[in-house]
C-alpha cells in the first residue's frame, strides 16, 4: 500500500469512528435526558432538539410493522457491508478524496442507525411522554435484537404557513418547512449522497468519457496489430 491509499484510508477511517462516536453520543445524551416529545430550543424556535424514535428508514419515516422493521434492519445489514466492500476497492484503486470521503460519510449513515436497530431496545428503557429511559435498566431493555427504534433528535421547523383554500387535497391546512426530525447519521448520509452527485457530475465528469474513449482506441489498436500480421 503506497503512501496516498495509506493516507486516504486513515483518513475514511477517522471520519468513520468519529462521526460514530458523534451520532451515539448524541444519541444516548437524548435517550437519557428528555422524555418522547421533549424539546430543547437551540436558536430561537427554529432551531431545536425534539427527541422522536422511529422504527423506519430516516427522517421519521416507516415501512411496514414488526416484519419491515426486521427487514429494514437487515438491510441497513448488508448495505453497510456492502458500502465498506465497495470503500475498500475504491481506496485500492487510489480513488479520489471526494470519492472515498463521500462512501465514507454514507457508511456512517448505514451503521449509525444500524446500532440503534440491533442494540437500542437490549441496552435501554422504554422511553415515553412521562418517563425518560434509562441505560442497562435491571428489568432488561424494552425490546429484543434487530426491534430497537431509531432515535431523532434535530428539528428544524423554520417557516410555517396555511394552504389556500383552492389548493386540491391540502387546502386549509397548515404546512411546515422542514418539518423532518432526523439525527447525526442521516445527516452523514444526505451530504454523503450531496458529494457524491457532485463527484460525479463535477468533480470528475470527463473520468467515465475518458473511458469510453479510451475502448474504441484499443479495439482499434487490436485490429491493426492483427492486421499487420
Amino acid at each position: 500500500m503506497d503512501n496516498a491509499v495509506r493516507k486516504k484510508s486513515l483518513i475514511c477511517i477517522a471520519i468513520i469512528v468519529a462521526m460514530l462516536i458523534i451520532d451515539q453520543i448524541v444519541k444516548i445524551w437524548i435517550k437519557t435526558t428528555l422524555p418522547i416529545g421533549g424539546d430543547i430550543p437551540l436558536i430561537g424556535q427554529w432551531c431545536r432538539l425534539h427527541f422522536v424514535e422511529n422504527k423506519g428508514i430516516a427522517f421519521g419515516l416507516s415501512f411496514g410493522d414488526s416484519f419491515g422493521k426486521v427487514f429494514l434492519t437487515l438491510f441497513r445489514i448488508v448495505a453497510s457491508v456492502a458500502l465498506a466492500f465497495v470503500l475498500v476497492r475504491q481506496l485500492k484503486k487510489d480513488a479520489p478524496y471526494s470519492l472515498v470521503v463521500s462512501l465514507a460519510l454514507i457508511l456512517v449513515g448505514a451503521v449509525g442507525n444500524v446500532v440503534d436497530s440491533c442494540f437500542y431496545g437490549l441496552i435501554f428503557s422504554e422511553s415515553t411522554y412521562e418517563q425518560v429511559a434509562s441505560m442497562f435498566p435491571a428489568c432488561g431493555g424494552y425490546a429484543g435484537f434487530l426491534y430497537g427504534k431509531v432515535v431523532d433528535m434535530f428539528y428544524f421547523p423554520m417557516f410555517h404557513w396555511t394552504w389556500p383554500d383552492w389548493v386540491p387535497w391540502v387546502g386549509g391546512s397548515n404546512g411546515e418547512f422542514f418539518n423532518a426530525i432526523f439525527n447525526v447519521a442521516d445527516s452523514c448520509v444526505c451530504v454523503g449522497v450531496a458529494l457524491l452527485i457532485i463527484d460525479q457530475l463535477w468533480l470528475h465528469p470527463d473520468k467515465k468519457t475518458a473511458e469510453k474513449d479510451a475502448e474504441p482506441a484499443s479495439i482499434s489498436g487490436n485490429t491493426v496489430s492483427e492486421e499487420g500480421r
